[in-house]
């Protein structure tokens, strides 16, 4: 799906490369070595007693998942999530770490969401960031933008499956607890990155739960 340039493809290329050079200088930021797409793993980023947390609070608001064109994709994703207490001081706390890790600005980073896959659920193969070409791009485009790095963190050990694949990568990504997977959504020059699309897949037994903070290009609304 080829994407136009848009301007924030300037700061997206600038945000790509100062994220890059910071894991660069961190030792446990272990990047996987794939050639097409910057994806890093941190093992142990969060506690478990945090993870335990942050499950409770998914739980307190899980809804049914939802997709920004539904009408087209029915049945595409069947999990539960739903943007979680921002107030929480355990949210707060990730949201900082994130931030001294990544050197992100907090104001371009949407609310944190948690994901609760059961038994059976799925997220087909999709990309977090937008196309530029679809008619929910001026709400997204005033919004924020374009989404530039995707971070989120396994929270519990899943008894089998729910792996996420990324499928023109060949990488397949086992949950594992207080786990963080970080990726650039974008290609060095600003465009958003084909090669970043991935799934998640069914869990066969047990439950999986996530939480997931995605950042744009300008200020978050």
């Amino acid at each position: 799906m080829a994407q136009e340039h848009h301007p924030d493809c300037e700061a997206l290329a600038r945000i790509g490369a100062d994220v890059r050079d910071r894991l660069s200088l961190m030792a446990a930021a272990r990047r996987i070595a794939v050639d097409d797409a910057e994806i890093y793993t941190i093992a142990n980023f969060l506690p478990s007693a945090t993870c335990r947390r942050l499950t409770a609070l998914i739980d307190a608001v899980a809804c049914p998942s939802r997709l920004v064109e539904e009408a087209d994709w029915e049945g595409y994703r069947t999990s539960y999530s739903g943007d979680i207490d921002p107030g929480d001081t355990t949210v707060r706390n990730l949201e900082q770490e994130l931030a001294h890790l990544t050197g992100l600005d907090a104001t371009r980073s949407e609310c944190a969401q948690g994901q609760r896959h059961l038994t059976g659920e799925y997220y087909h193969e999709h990309w977090d960031w937008f196309d530029t070409k679809a008619d929910y791009w001026a709400g997204e485009d005033r919004n924020g933008g374009q989404r530039s790095w995707t971070a989120m963190v396994y929270l519990n050990a899943v008894e089998e499956g729910g792996h996420t694949d990324f499928t023109r990568l060949g990488l397949r990504v086992t949950p594992c607890p207080g786990t963080l997977l970080l990726w650039n959504n974008a290609l060095p020059d600003g465009t958003p990155n084909p090669w970043t699309i991935h799934a998640a897949r069914p869990v066969v037994r047990g439950v999986k739960y996530v939480v997931t903070k995605w950042y744009r290009a300008r200020t978050w609304q």
